[in-house]
C-alpha cells in the first residue's frame, strides 16, 4: 500500500510533529508511506516539498492578502483565521499519481485551497483528513473558543467586522466540498469530534476519533533531582510554546499558587514551579507566590520532565494535549483542566487529576491530590506507549482504511 501524507510543514507546529510521526508509524508496518509539504526542515527522503518557490510564495502571501483587505486591516487576528482559497496543486504529483490512499492534515497557510483538496478528491482515491484543530468544521478560525457560530452559518464571526460575510461565504464553500466529495474525517480528540458533531458541517459526516502518535521510547522515566532543591521538595512542571498566552491560563496557575499559599502553605513550601516556553510578560513570575524558575526554550523536554512530579496543563483550550504525553511518558503525574482532548489521555484519580472547570480552586486541589498520589513512574511509561506508540496510532489508521 503507497499512502501521501500532505502536511504544510514536516516540523514545524504540532500537527507537522504528529504528521511525520504517523509516517514513519506506517513504515514500521510496511506501508510505502511519503509526505508532501510546501515548508520542509528536516531531510527525511521520504519527504518531498511540493510547487517552486515562486507559487509557494505567492499562495502563501495571496491569502494573507485577501484576508487583510477583509478582516478590517487587524493584524491580531491576520493568522487566527485562514480562507483557503490559495494553495498548491498536488494533484499532477507523481507521489499523489501513485497513491493509493490520501491524507490530508494540516493544509492551511498557503498549502492546498479548498478548490486544491476538490481535485484530490476526484482522483478517486480514499482521501482521510486529520482534524488537527476546529477549522474543517468552522467558517474561517482554527478555535472557536467560547463562540457558538459554527454550529449556525458564522454569519456573525467575533474575528471580522460587523457584517461581514468572509466566514459565511467560506463556510459555504467547505459545505460545498464536503456535500460532493467522499472525505473520511478523523479528529484527533473526543473534544474535537463532539465539536464536529455540533457544527452546521459536519454534523451529518461521519467522523472518526483517532489519538496523535508519540515516541514514548524516546522519553526516560527514571527521576532526576534537580540541583540545590531539599529531597521533600515537589517540582511541578509546565511548558508551552508561549506560556503567557490567554489560551495556556497562566492566570490560573498564579491564582492557583496563591490559593495553595494561603491555604495549604506547608505544601506551597514544598513546590518548585519549572517553566519553560516564550514569556512575554516576565513581569508574571514575580506573582508567583512559590519558588520557581523559567527555563525560557528547551529542546530536550524529557531532561525536564524527569527532573519532575507533575506536569500540569492550565489550558483552557487543546485539540489533544502533547504536553501531557511528554510529562506522563517522562514518570509524571498530569493534573490538567479538562478543556478538550486531555480527557482521552488522563485517567482521573487513576493516572492523573482532571479538574470539573477553569477553576484555580480546583488546579490547587489536584496539585494536593497528586503530592500523595502513589504512582509509579514506569506505569505511567507504559500507559502513554500502550495507547499511543506511532505503530499503535499507524494501525488504528490502516483499520479504518481496510474497513
Amino acid at each position: 500500500m503507497r499512502v501521501v501524507l500532505i502536511n504544510r510543514s514536516d516540523q514545524l507546529g504540532g500537527a507537522a510533529i504528529a504528521t511525520l510521526r504517523l509516517m514513519h508509524g506506517l513504515q514500521q508496518l510496511g506501508v510505502d508511506a511519503r509526505m508532501l509539504v510546501v515548508d520542509q526542515h528536516g531531510n527525511d527522503p521520504n519527504v518531498a516539498v511540493a510547487g517552486n518557490a515562486l507559487s509557494r510564495r505567492w499562495a502563501f502571501l495571496a491569502e494573507r492578502l485577501g484576508i487583510y483587505a477583509r478582516n478590517g486591516r487587524r493584524r491580531d487576528t491576520l493568522f487566527k483565521i485562514d480562507t483557503a482559497t490559495h494553495g498548491i496543486d498536488v494533484s499532477r504529483h507523481p507521489w499523489v499519481q501513485g497513491a493509493d490512499v490520501l491524507y490530508l492534515g494540516w493544509t492551511n497557510q498557503g498549502m492546498l485551497s479548498l478548490e486544491d483538496i476538490g481535485r484530490l478528491t476526484r482522483l478517486g482515491k480514499p482521501v482521510i483528513w486529520t482534524m488537527h484543530d476546529m477549522w474543517p468544521c468552522t467558517g474561517l478560525c482554527h478555535h472557536a473558543y467560547d463562540c457558538r457560530e459554527y454550529v449556525n452559518d458564522c454569519a456573525n464571526c467575533p474575528l471580522l467586522p460587523s457584517g461581514s460575510t468572509l466566514a459565511s461565504t467560506t463556510l459555504r464553500r467547505k459545505a460545498d466540498l464536503y456535500d460532493r466529495s467522499d472525505i473520511h474525517f478523523v479528529a484527533v480528540s473526543n473534544w474535537l469530534a463532539d465539536c464536529c458533531h455540533q457544527s452546521t458541517l459536519l454534523r451529518n459526516h461521519e467522523v472518526t476519533v483517532i489519538g496523535n502518535p508519540f515516541p514514548a521510547s524516546e522519553y526516560a522515566c527514571g527521576f532526576t533531582p534537580r540541583p540545590g532543591l531539599p529531597d521533600d521538595a515537589l517540582v511541578v512542571a509546565m511548558g508551552a510554546a508561549r506560556l503567557d498566552d490567554p489560551v495556556k491560563g497562566f492566570d490560573l496557575l498564579i491564582a492557583s499558587m496563591q490559593h495553595l499559599r494561603e491555604h495549604n502553605p506547608a505544601l506551597a513550601d514544598r513546590l518548585y514551579l519549572l517553566l519553560y516556553g516564550d514569556l512575554r510578560d516576565m513581569s508574571l513570575l514575580d506573582q508567583l507566590p512559590v519558588a520557581h524558575t523559567h527555563l525560557g526554550y528547551i529542546t530536550d523536554i524529557n531532561a525536564v520532565f524527569r527532573q519532575a512530579h507533575i506536569v500540569l496543563s492550565t489550558s483552557r483550550y487543546e485539540s489533544f494535549g502533547y504536553t501531557l504525553l511528554e510529562g506522563m511518558a517522562s514518570g509524571c503525574i498530569p493534573v490538567t483542566t479538562g478543556a478538550g482532548g486531555q480527557v482521552d489521555i488522563v485517567r482521573h484519580l487513576h493516572n492523573g487529576y482532571v479538574t470539573g472547570s477553569n477553576d484555580p480552586v480546583d488546579v490547587a486541589r489536584g496539585i494536593e491530590w497528586a503530592a500523595t498520589a502513589h504512582i509509579d513512574r514506569a506505569a505511567q511509561h507504559r500507559w502513554v506507549a500502550d495507547h499511543f506508540d506511532a505503530h499503535i496510532i499507524a494501525q488504528r489508521y490502516l483499520d479504518l482504511i481496510n474497513r
